[in-house]
């Protein structure tokens, strides 16, 4: 199958630093290729994969040091892209949560995807999605679902990841055993959840994580 993936620009695909939806795409793309699809990726410039790399800027924009970026305008101008190059594609899959794309793609929505990787219980992505229901959607979890009910689910499909990339440990090598939280210290992660459950059990308990600018308050006070 010919296949495109488009993928946030915040990050590069893979990421160089924190981005979890872009190791995902990373992820999907190159098993994608490892099946024989034509696959195309729509990135930041500074992706690396084995499908072809359409660059819609130089870099991702949380690692672009210049202070004037418009993360909107970087996003509409790939979209024109996507949207110019449409006919080459069998399948358009969208890994974007905002739903920027509805509009641009509503005419060929059933030949898309879009997989939306964080949270949407936010009160204004409903009304936005009752405008344009006829796009189907993946859901990473159950959960996830439950802020857009009545949307056009397809399948749950939950963040997987190559076998080799971590090898559990299933007999605690440290002095002292201890549990480690991995993630953004952020109300959608519930660090306070990997705390309780610390407590609970009696052990120590490593974070390793980043706080954004929109999480300090959650931090302040929770963490």
């Amino acid at each position: 199958m010919r296949i495109a993936h488009v993928a946030p620009l915040y990050e590069s695909v893979p990421p160089k630093l924190y981005g979890g939806t872009e190791r995902i795409v990373f992820y999907i793309t190159e098993a994608l290729v490892e099946l024989g699809h034509d696959v195309t990726l729509f990135a930041s410039g500074d992706s690396e994969t084995s499908a072809r790399l359409v660059p819609a800027r130089d870099q991702a924009i949380r690692l672009d040091p210049r202070p004037k970026k418009s993360e909107i305008a970087a996003h509409l101008a790939m979209l024109a892209d996507v949207r110019a190059r449409a006919g080459e594609f069998d399948v358009i899959h969208f890994h974007l949560s905002h739903f920027l794309h509805f509009p641009f793609f509503e005419n060929i929505a059933g030949r898309t995807v879009t997989t939306p990787h964080g949270r949407l219980d936010y009160v204004d992505l409903a009304p936005a999605y009752k405008r344009f229901p006829r796009f189907p959607m993946i859901s990473i979890s159950h959960s996830q679902k439950r802020g857009l009910p009545d949307a056009n689910w397809l399948a749950t499909i939950h963040h997987g990841l190559p076998l080799d990339a971590y090898q559990p440990t299933y007999e605690p090598r440290a002095e002292e055993p201890y549990l480690a939280f991995l993630g953004r210290l952020s109300r959608d992660k519930r660090p306070d959840r990997a705390i309780e459950i610390a407590r609970r059990s009696g052990l120590r308990l490593k974070l390793a994580a980043k706080i954004g600018d929109d999480d300090r308050a959650y931090f302040r006070a929770n963490i």
